[in-house]
């Protein structure tokens, strides 16, 4: 059978704004203002549009079961994007320098980029240095964060998410740990916290806090990147997997990358002895296969991680030490704060649930979530 094609309508984006009308005309209508009137012009059209066009119809090609040509379109997954072009290991072993077919850059959407690292997607490729993407494959597994009121994706198709932080140089941040088990709890992928730089503390000062994320039902793995603790685990772990490594600047990233695949050669750079902040040596996130299968995607250092699509009533129901107590609260809208007759904070009080662990979840709904609401 051959191809068919599938018509869908959809939104583009508007290329041309149009002025926008000052004053209101029915009110001076209304009062009579017919000198006003005789100067409106008599060309502009009103829409209800907004900063849409009106829909348009495209075609798209429904494959059937046989395989697409391979001299016309290509599979491949994106490694790396960098502006206007992406780069994409096509599963003939090549590495494509892609553009982005301009109809998917019109299409209306609410994140920063139509491609991301990690994308399945079908290139027209004339050489390796000339490519275009053509389909961008349906997304699972996204890690994403807000960035100027837009989603923005980190990464795309991944299992595991693999949260790096350092015991010293920086100093461990409970609260950017606990948005990221967040996000992973949202996005159904399996959590691996991972505490880099073991060498320079005691181990026995972490255990109060490692022991709550552990209890927990996490992962918790203490690592050193420079003596070599724990690698061998680690590089066992990433095995076969789609694994997206996070965390704050200087924790240790791309160290640990280089101690699990020797030879990959990543930049790395020290801690700044004015503010003890990490140098950003990663710019862009990246997929890096690995020798014993599975792939990890290096991503750029944050400091400050803003949740996407997660509202104040839902984070104690993804926190998994406050989940047994929200169905026992008088009121169903409860926020866990200051209502009465609350599950939660008795919880806390009789020493159910953690007091560091309520104090982080009363942090992130008063400063981050709720004030975005206001």
């Amino acid at each position: 059978m051959g191809k068919k094609r599938q018509k869908q309508r959809t939104d583009f984006r508007k290329k041309y704004q149009g002025r926008v009308r000052k004053g209101d005309l029915t009110r001076e209508f209304r009062t009579g203002d017919e000198d006003s009137l005789a100067d409106v012009s008599q060309s502009e059209r009103v829409s209800g549009k907004g900063e849409l066009t009106r829909k348009r119809t495209i075609q798209s090609t429904q494959k059937n079961d046989q395989q697409v040509n391979s001299g016309e379109l290509k599979t491949g997954r994106v490694v790396s994007v960098h502006g206007l072009k992406s780069r994409v290991l096509a599963d003939d072993g090549n590495i494509y320098d892609c553009a982005v077919r301009q109809v998917l850059k019109s299409l209306s959407i609410e994140q920063r980029s139509i491609v991301v690292a990690g994308d399945n997607v079908l290139i027209r490729a004339a050489s390796l240095l000339d490519a275009v993407i053509e389909e961008v494959k349906p997304r699972r597994g996204v890690i994403s964060r807000t960035s100027r009121g837009q989603q923005h994706v980190l990464v795309a198709n991944v299992d595991y998410l693999l949260i790096i932080t350092s015991a010293a140089e920086p100093g461990l941040k409970p609260a950017l740990i606990d948005r990221f088990l967040l996000t992973a709890q949202q996005c159904d992928l399996e959590p691996v916290v991972v505490v880099n730089k073991i060498d320079l503390v005691d181990s026995v000062s972490l255990q109060p806090m490692l022991g709550v994320y552990a209890a927990m039902g996490f992962r918790v793995l203490m690592t050193s990147a420079e003596t070599g603790i724990n690698i061998p685990y680690l590089r066992c772990l990433l095995q076969g997997k789609q694994t997206a490594v996070t965390g704050q600047s200087g924790v240790g990233k791309s160290s640990l990358l280089n101690a699990i695949q020797p030879g990959l050669g990543l930049a790395v750079a020290t801690v700044s002895q004015d503010n003890d902040k990490g140098r950003h040596t990663t710019t862009a996130a990246r997929l890096i296969p690995l020798e014993g299968g599975g792939a990890v995607f290096d991503t750029p250092g944050i400091r400050q991680f803003q949740l996407w699509d997660i509202s104040a009533g839902e984070v104690a129901g993804l926190m998994p030490d406050l989940r047994p107590y929200v169905s026992a609260c008088r009121y169903p809208d409860c926020l866990h704060l200051s209502e009465d007759e609350c599950a939660v904070k008795d919880a806390v009080a009789d020493g159910r649930i953690d007091a560091r662990r309520y104090d982080a979840y009363c942090h992130l709904l008063e400063d981050d979530l709720m004030s975005e609401s206001k």
